[in-house]
């Protein structure tokens, strides 16, 4: 498997192998990847809307899985974060169980230091008043910081449903009163599934929603909703952020690049997308990308599409 070639071309890497499935490459798509791939960028990040909270966050965050979740990584995972900050980004992904803890302990030193550079989320796994309170304290000891800007409901439908945060002394009420005593400034959810989010911002005024969404919609459960989980998002001015732009890894490891899956998912309606790094050269390529990015056309998406579902 010739992972380096493809993260280095996307005409050698799958979109050639396409041809071999009767797909034809259009010239306007290898000619952006080509010039991604060859061109140093001299661009800062674009930004978007983060819905309706009035921040502007650059189209690519850091995500805080891989080499940010390692306990026997925090120099070189300080050094990324550092590393992202520098670079321009900032939105910086986390949760309280990445990593068991690890994520937000190794961002933690470089947010006592940077604090103001970082629009900050994190998430609760769990769903419970009490439950959540216990763990935004140790969010907040992890992060060294007093605030954290966007809170969510970690995995809606796996680790929580939407009845239990309708009850009595459950984490949504737990998210308010945090909200008004200002340690989280925005309330979010997240998950897989696009029916299940689309159900919840049907259900509940949510300032931003965390989605799987990628070309192959691997680990994108219910995508048959995806229309409408982005009429509602749009409708309430929920600001989007995309996850899972590579699986993990999993999608580049099949043959496919960079620069076709995070151009893929920005050309969606989302605020930013949110990938997780092993070394600073990943991340230096992944900015580099997003400073260049040009919207995919309809029949781009359709050809990137075709070639991570073969």
């Amino acid at each position: 498997m010739k992972t380096d070639r493809d993260r280095r071309t996307f005409l050698e890497g799958s979109l050639a192998t396409a041809t071999g499935l009767g797909l034809t490459a259009s010239e306007a798509i290898v000619a952006k990847t080509v010039a991604w791939a060859t061109e140093p960028s001299t661009s800062p990040i674009p930004k978007r809307p983060l819905g309706k909270t009035g921040h502007q966050v650059g189209i690519y965050g850091l995500g805080g899985l891989f080499t940010l979740a390692r306990h026997d990584r925090r120099d070189q995972a300080v050094e990324i974060v550092n590393r992202a900050l520098d670079l321009g980004i900032n939105y910086i992904d986390t949760a309280a169980n990445y990593g068991d803890g690890a994520s937000e302990l190794n961002i933690g030193p470089v947010m006592r230091k940077r604090r103001t550079e970082v629009f900050l989320a994190s998430k609760s796994h769990n769903y419970t008043y009490d439950g959540t309170m216990a763990l935004v304290e140790q969010s907040l000891r992890r992060l060294q910081t007093d605030h954290i800007d966007l809170y969510q409901h970690h995995h809606l439908d796996k680790l929580g449903t939407l009845d239990q945060l309708r009850q009595k002394n459950s984490a949504r009420q737990a998210f308010e009163r945090l909200r008004d005593k200002g340690v989280i400034r925005y309330i979010g959810v997240t998950g897989h599934s696009s029916r299940v989010l689309a159900d919840a911002l049907d259900d509940y005024p949510y300032d931003c929603a965390l989605i799987t969404l990628n070309a192959a919609r691997a680990d994108m459960d219910d995508p048959e909703d995806l229309d409408r989980f982005f009429r509602l998002a749009q409708e309430k001015k929920v600001g989007v952020i995309a996850m899972k732009v590579v699986e993990r890894g999993a999608l580049i490891k099949l043959g496919l690049g960079i620069r076709q899956l995070l151009p893929y998912v920005l050309s969606y309606p989302v605020a930013t997308a949110v990938v997780g790094i092993t070394d600073v050269s990943h991340l230096e390529e992944n900015v580099r990308i997003a400073s260049g990015f040009k919207p995919l056309s309809a029949e781009e998406m359709t050809e990137v599409r075709a070639v991570a579902r073969r």
